[in-house]
This record gives C-alpha cells, sequence and structure tokens, in this order.
C-alpha cells in the first residue's frame, strides 16, 4: 500500500528520533516530497540524502523552534519548494526538567515556544495553505501522556503539552468543513536516542538504562520509534477515514487504571 501517494509531508523536528522515523515511513508509504526541520544541519541533511537516495526527494530546512518566525517559515519554504503542503507533523520536543518550585519564568517561555507556540503556528501556516487550495489535508502532533498530568519534575512541559491537546481539539473542530483533519498521539515513553541522553543527564542513568527500562514496563520494552511512526503515518491517510479530533493514548499504562 501507498498510504501517501503524491502527499508532500512537513516534519517538524524531523532529524532524529520519532520524528526521523515519520520521514522513514512517509517515503516507504509513497510520499511525493518530505521537509523535515530541525536545528542539526549535519544530522538533518545526512537523513534528507539518504530518503532522497531511496527515492523520495527530502529537504532539509534548518529550524529553530524557539523561533515561532522560523517555524512558521519552515512551512513557507516547504511549499516553495514543493509546490504543495499536504500533511503535517509536529513531532519536536523540548524535554528539560522543571518543578513547580524551581522552573524559571525563562524554562517555562521556553517549553510554551517549543511545545506548544511554534507548533500551534506550523498547524496554522499548514491550513491557511490547505485552505488556499482548497484541498484537504492532515495534521498530527505528537504530545505526551504526560499532558494528562505527568511526573512532578515536568511542571512546565506538562503545561505546554497540555496547551497542544487543547489546540489540537479546537482546530480539529474549526476546520473539520474544510475536510482538514487533525489529531493528536499522546506517547509514553519510548525509546529514542534523545531518551537516552534525557536518563543519562537527569536522572543518572548508565549505558544499560534501555534494558532495565524495558523490565520495568508491563509489555517488556517501551514505545518503538517505527510502530509509532507507523501509526501516525495511517492518521495522516485516508485510510483513517473520518477521524478528527483525537488525541489517541500510545501507552501500556492505563490512565484512571488501579491495582
Amino acid at each position: 500500500m501507498s498510504l501517501l501517494l503524491g502527499k508532500v509531508v512537513l516534519i517538524s523536528g524531523g532529524t532524529q528520533g520519532l520524528g526521523a522515523g515519520v520521514a522513514r515511513r512517509a517515503a516507504a508509504e509513497g510520499a511525493a516530497g518530505i521537509a523535515i526541520t530541525g536545528r542539526n544541519a549535519d544530522t538533518g541533511e545526512k537523513l534528507a540524502a539518504e530518503i532522497t537516495a531511496s527515492g523520495v526527494e527530502t529537504r532539509f530546512i534548518k529550524t529553530d523552534l524557539a523561533d515561532v518566525e522560523q517555524a512558521r517559515n519552515s512551512v513557507l519554504e516547504t511549499i516553495e519548494a514543493f509546490g504543495q503542503l499536504d500533511c503535517a507533523v509536529n513531532a519536536a520536543g523540548l524535554t528539560t526538567r522543571g518543578t513547580m518550585l524551581d522552573t524559571t519564568p525563562e524554562l517555562f517561555d521556553a517549553h510554551i515556544a517549543v511545545n506548544l507556540k511554534s507548533p500551534f503556528f506550523i498547524m496554522a501556516e499548514t491550513i491557511k495553505h490547505l485552505c488556499s487550495r482548497g484541498v484537504p489535508g492532515s495534521i498530527v502532533n505528537v504530545i505526551s501522556i504526560a499532558e494528562l498530568g505527568g511526573q512532578p519534575y515536568l511542571a512546565p512541559y506538562v503545561a505546554a503539552k497540555a496547551g497542544l491537546a487543547g489546540a489540537t481539539r479546537n482546530a480539529a473542530h474549526a476546520h473539520r468543513w474544510d475536510k482538514i483533519r487533525i489529531n493528536g498521539l499522546d506517547i509514553g515513553w519510548t525509546a529514542t536516542e534523545g531518551e537516552a541522553d534525557t536518563q543519562k543527564r537527569f536522572h543518572g542513568a548508565g549505558d544499560d538504562w534501555l534494558e532495565k527500562a524495558n523490565a520495568s514496563v508491563p509489555m517488556g520494552k517501551l514505545g518503538q520509534v517505527d510502530e509509532i511512526a507507523e501509526f501516525i503515518v495511517f492518521l495522516l491517510s485516508s485510510r483513517s477515514g473520518v477521524v478528527t479530533g483525537s488525541v489517541i493514548d500510545w501507552d501500556q499504562n492505563v490512565i484512571g487504571g488501579s491495582d
């Protein structure tokens, strides 16, 4: 099957981890063009070259999501490069730690900028473009299961991601008659390069962190990038039907469950 045949896809935060997984999956599902954004040019250009070599033209757009104008411009640059944009994925996320008591205004603002403000305006620019063409489209926001409460050390992250969940539903409702579907994915603990760095930086984990993490969860493994990426591409595609405004839990712990 070619779920994204002929579609141009923008993936914000698409140079590594889950975003890179989505880019590779979009290419495998027949996308006509892919734009990936991030701050690291070396990583981004390498991935873009890899996917282009596989047969799908891919552009890297250097973007710092702390700057909302760069975020907005990434949409415009994608349209300029490919002539259209059909699907967008907000996959980037800032995960620096902070509790309610030690979070500074500066840390809070950084989380809002990366985890809420820039995704909000990437959605807005994408929707404007789709409406101007009078065509359907789809957007998926990678949120977090933590938006439902989260750990004490994720206070600013939770605040921003909860805002993105609300914005996802609001935008989906506002543009359902434009046939623009907008959904979110509340992912749980996931095995990525970034998570490895986070565990070592903030939690003193060793090189065996993943083995220990896998042993601590019900399914015996953390969330897997390839599995989540496949589901995101499904949500982007017409195969997910009329589904819009859904924020879907992708986790192995049940919110509200109790032993």
